[in-house]
């Protein structure tokens, strides 16, 4: 396998086990509606379907606009169709809500990769250190990429 190749296949397996994370979050809001929407956005970020998946997560923050986890996927779906500003706002409404969200500290922290801030990375990383004691799958998660950042940070 080539280095190339081998650096798509960790990043593929990185996401992977982040959407994971993300999809087998039982998050309810207690609005029947909201959850449907949420569970559709869900399947819709598993399927690279972004713009899908912001549609559906705009209707649950219509019905529960302090969710702090539709607002953290809702900074997913930006960063990943690359509205980063957007992306951003969304995540920093999620940790006003919730500062301790271990989903929104990592993907924060991710964004902050791809705006080449690792000082403020490491930030996010020592709030999910904190937050589950450096034994959960988003500080596990983030540690990786910013060293791999570190490592190669072009």
């Amino acid at each position: 396998m080539s280095p190339g190749s081998r650096r798509g296949a960790l990043i593929l397996g990185l996401w992977s086990a982040s959407a994971f994370a993300f999809m087998s979050s039982g998050a309810s809001t207690g609005n029947g509606n909201a959850d449907q929407e949420y569970r559709i956005a869900k399947t819709a970020i598993a399927q690279f379907d972004y713009q899908k998946a912001i549609d559906h997560l705009q209707k649950v923050l219509a019905a529960t606009p302090d969710n702090a986890d539709a607002l953290n996927l809702m900074g997913f779906s930006e960063r990943k169709l690359g509205h980063l500003d957007a992306s951003l706002a969304y995540y920093d409404k999620a940790l006003a809500l919730k500062p301790e969200h271990l989903g929104a500290n990592e993907y924060l922290g991710e964004l902050y990769l791809e705006m080449k801030d690792v000082k403020k990375a490491e930030e996010r990383l020592a709030v999910l250190e904190k937050a589950c004691n450096a034994s959960c799958e988003e500080y596990d998660e983030l540690k990786e990429k910013i060293d791999q950042f570190k490592a190669n940070p072009s």
